[in-house]
Formats: C-alpha cells, structure tokens, sequence
C-alpha cells in the first residue's frame, strides 16, 4: 500500500468533486475570482491521491430550463444570471479534469435550482446517494465551486444522510469573504469537518 493510500479500517471514502465549470470560473458567465486556481488544485489533489478514494464523482450544473432559477434581473440569492447551460462548453468540466476519469458523473438543476449534488443523476439515472451507496461509500470529502453555495449544500444533504462529512477548505472558494464565513459557520455546526488536503 502507497503512503498515502486509505489507511486499514477507514471507512470507504469518495471524493465529491462539485461543479468545477469554466461557468463558475474567470472568463464564465458566473465567474468567481480563484476559480481556474481551485481547478487546478482540485486536479492536481485527485491525481495525487486518487488511492485514498474508493470513488471520485463529479457534479455539474447541466441547466436546461431551471425556472426561477435564471432571470435578467437576479437578484444573486435565489435567482442568478444563466449559467451551466445543458450541452454549451463551459457546461463542461474545467480542462484541467481531463484527465480525472471520474468514477460517477452527476448532472444536476435541468429543471430546478439543483444546488446540491443529491438532487442530480448519472447516466444510469441513479442519484449520488444511490452511487455512493452501490459502492458502500460511508465518507466523503467535498470539494470544488462554491464553497459558499453547492459545496456548501452538497455537504450538508452528505452529513445529513449520515456520512462522515468533510470539506476541504483548500480546495474550495466562496462567493465573498462573509459568505464563506457563513457557510463554514453552517457546516460546522451541521457536523461537517473543516479540513486542510495537506492534513488528510
């Protein structure tokens, strides 16, 4: 076993790498400043450390016609400018996870705001619970964008279902300051661990 591959008895983990967008990074229609760097980390942490995961998955905003969701008029809490528009490029994942080769693929918010990653499916229509639970996942570390909105969300619906919960701060980014501040305030008070990937 390599130095950094899961340690005998821990719980089977996987890496939930969320919404990691060229929409969600500098350049995209809901940029947010460090996100290219937050892509490049999360690649560089997943090729290093893949041993430590029994799955890695990924999430997207895949949005076809979200509803209330999109408006010309956001107002940047419950309504936003498009973004992860189904089937456009930056869609996609970030160039820099080509070559990640994730485990499970999650498409979420076609039809609703879709924050979480619990609230998307696979190709096989499966929920992320239902991935997780086929491959007896009992932890999870959550990375990616936004710290502050579906990072954030996907952690909570995680710890809610009864998984061992991270989130590895490094390796995210908010919106702003305050709202990070806040959403960490919230993980931490849901039972979500705060952690460093240097630590782990």
């Amino acid at each position: 076993m390599s130095p950094s591959a899961t340690p005998a008895g821990a719980p089977p983990r996987a890496l939930i790498v969320v919404d990691v967008q060229p929409t969600f990074c500098e350049g995209g229609e809901l940029a947010v400043d460090g996100g290219n760097q937050v892509a490049e980390d999360v690649a560089a942490y997943a090729a290093a450390h893949r041993d430590r995961y029994e799955i890695v998955v990924t999430t997207q905003d895949w949005h076809i016609d979200p509803g209330e969701h999109f408006s010309d008029h956001p107002d940047y809490v419950d309504s936003w400018p498009p973004h992860g528009i189904a089937g456009t490029p930056n869609a996609e994942l970030h160039p820099a996870l080509a070559d990640l080769s994730p485990d499970v693929s999650v498409k979420k918010g076609q039809y609703a705001h879709g924050y979480s990653g619990f609230e998307g499916t696979d190709a096989d229509g499966r929920t992320l619970e239902q991935a997780l639970r086929d491959a007896r996942v009992e932890a999870v570390d959550v990375v990616g964008l936004v710290e502050s909105h579906c990072v954030k969300r996907t952690a909570l619906d995680a710890v809610g279902l009864g998984l061992d919960t991270r989130v590895l701060t490094d390796l995210t980014i908010p919106v702003s300051p305050e709202q990070g501040e806040q959403a960490r305030a919230e993980l931490t008070a849901a039972g979500v661990e705060l952690a460093d990937s240097a630590a782990r």
